[in-house]
This record gives structure tokens, sequence and C-alpha cells, in this order.
């Protein structure tokens, strides 16, 4: 019995080490690919949400609403397929496809791979599309400036209370759909209140990617974000 439980706890040990040594070295490749970014004037915007919570048209009517102030640029994380890289092309926006197979995040040294496809001749903001997943994304730094996690009315107002982890991550958190049909449903009152106890810090932006609504705001947050590491 005695001998067994040491085994486990040998086990245990291996898997703790071997986790550490992936995050750290991550952490150093994030560091390289946010100095890359400083050095070339790019803004880049980790964008963290669940499948379906409009990651691809809340970067599509941001770009929107910003052209002209910035070039833009766009990093596809799947784990599959490049539907959402092919609306991206279709408007005219430089977008790169990652494919991730069975991993259900983007990391540092995937986009290292791939920022040498862009070119940055004025100073730009690269929306980085991270799967879709509440989980990993908050554990693996890309070398991000800004992380922005999207929850949608149709999903529920429970998320942030089953996902604390990227909500605490986030320096923007916005509520899409907020035009949905489900919204007689959604306690609007206790995920704002679950997200301001969560994040205090972290502006919450109540958005409609369809009608427009809240994204002047949003936008604005972002410009000021841009403008402040970019074009100083």
């Amino acid at each position: 019995m005695r001998r067994g439980s040491a085994s486990l706890l040998m086990g245990t040990d291996v898997k703790i080490d071997v986790r550490r040594n992936i995050l750290e070295a991550n952490q150093q490749l994030s560091q390289k690919n946010n100095d890359f970014f400083t050095l070339n004037r790019v803004l880049a915007v980790n964008i963290m949400a669940s499948p379906g919570a409009g990651k691809t048209s809340t970067i599509l009517a941001t770009i929107g609403r910003l052209g002209g102030e910035a070039a833009f640029g766009v990093i596809e994380g799947d784990i599959a397929s490049s539907i959402d890289t092919e609306k991206i092309a279709a408007a005219g926006i430089p977008v790169v496809q990652i494919n991730t197979g069975n991993m259900c995040h983007l990391d540092a040294p995937m986009i290292g791979k791939v920022l040498d496809r862009f070119s940055y001749d004025t100073p730009s903001i690269l929306f980085i599309e991270n799967v879709g997943n509440l989980v990993c994304p908050a554990e693996f730094g890309m070398g991000e400036d800004v992380n922005v996690v999207i929850a949608s009315v149709p999903e529920g107002h429970d998320k942030p209370a089953k996902y604390p982890a990227i909500f605490i991550k986030a320096d923007a958190i916005l509520l899409n759909k907020i035009d949905s049909r489900d919204s007689e449903d959604f306690d609007w009152g206790r995920f704002r209140e679950t997200v301001q106890g969560l994040n205090p810090a972290a502006p919450l932006f109540e958005i409609s990617c369809r009608t427009g609504a809240g994204m002047e705001n949003w936008c604005q947050w972002l410009l000021e974000r841009f403008r402040s590491k970019c074009l100083q």
C-alpha cells in the first residue's frame, strides 16, 4: 500500500515539472513576440471566447469602424477549417490561418512562426482569434498587448462564474448579441455583478455586432490603447 502511494506521488511530480517547463518556455517566446510587436509598432489583441460568441463578427465590425485609423491584420486560430479566414479575406484584410489540430488554444511558438507573413510599413492592430475556448487560452500568453474576452447573451449570464480565470485575465470584456431574443432570460444584474467582482479594472462593453449598438465606446477604448502604444 505504502509502495503504491509512493509510486503515484513520483508520477504526479513528473507531470508538474513537465507542465512548468512548457509554461516557462512559452513565456520566453511570448516575451520575444511582444518585443517584435513593440519594435514594429503593432498592438496585438488576443480575442478569446467560446464558439459562437461572435469573435469573427466582432473583429470585422471593429475594423469596419476603425478603418483609416490603423492598418490591420488577423491571425485566425481554429482546430480545423478556414471558414473564418475566408470571411476576413473577403473583406480585404490580411489574414493568416493557424489550424491547431486537437489543441484548444494558440500559444507563443505558433504566433512567432507566422509573424513574417504580414508587412509592418505602418502602425497596425493585429487581432489574434484564439480558437473557441474559455479555459486553456487563459494560461498561454502569446506576446499580446491586450486580452479581450467576449461573452454573449445566448450563452447565459453564468459564464463568468463558471470560467473565472479567463475573465480575471481580461483587459476588457465584451457582452455581445445584446439584441438577442434570449435577452429576456438573461440576468443582466448577476452578469455585471459577477464580472465586476472578478475583475473590477476591466471595462465591460455591451455590444451588438449586428445592430452596431455599443460599438462606438468599445472601438474608442481600443483606439486609445493603439495610439498610446504605437503613435507616441
